[in-house]
């Protein structure tokens, strides 16, 4: 359920606005001190320009700064998106390293049983060869031989 639209009273250039919306009364007060500031620092820029005038560049400078915000945003997004898929391809990485390493850890066990420690394994695939060869191992040992 959407929260309670509120009304609030914003003194702007010493005119008042009610204001109807969902922000609290501290951003507001905040949003109407940054509007007086900007307005004060336009018109102090220029003796000549009227009320209208520095609101309408006021106007220009917030939705320009809008824009910038937008873009530094959607940029913000494509970062995370992509650190994501990062962080996801590092996590995967990582179990394949862990499987690897339990493949040749389990090799290793298989050398030091039959009596073959002084074996190296260079790589996981010499590591899976191992173990694939003491499988065959044991299934000849299980299964009965024609004679």
């Amino acid at each position: 359920m959407p929260a309670a639209k509120k009304r609030y009273k914003a003194v702007i250039n010493n005119q008042t606005y009610t204001i109807i919306g969902h922000e609290s009364s501290q951003h507001m007060d905040m949003v109407t001190k940054l509007v007086n500031d900007q307005l004060k620092e336009i018109k102090g820029l220029s003796a000549s320009i009227n009320t209208e005038e520095a609101a309408i560049l006021l106007a220009i400078n917030a939705i320009s700064d809008q824009l910038k915000k937008q873009e530094e945003l959607l940029k913000l997004q494509k970062k995370n998106r992509e650190l994501k898929a990062q962080a996801q391809k590092a996590n995967e990485l990582a179990n394949r390293l862990k499987r690897i390493e339990a493949i040749e850890t389990e090799a290793k066990q298989v050398l030091e049983q039959t009596g073959r420690s002084d074996v190296v394994i260079h790589n996981h695939l010499e590591a899976q060869q191992i173990l694939n060869e003491h499988r065959k191992q044991e299934i000849k040992g299980r299964v009965p031989q024609d004679t």
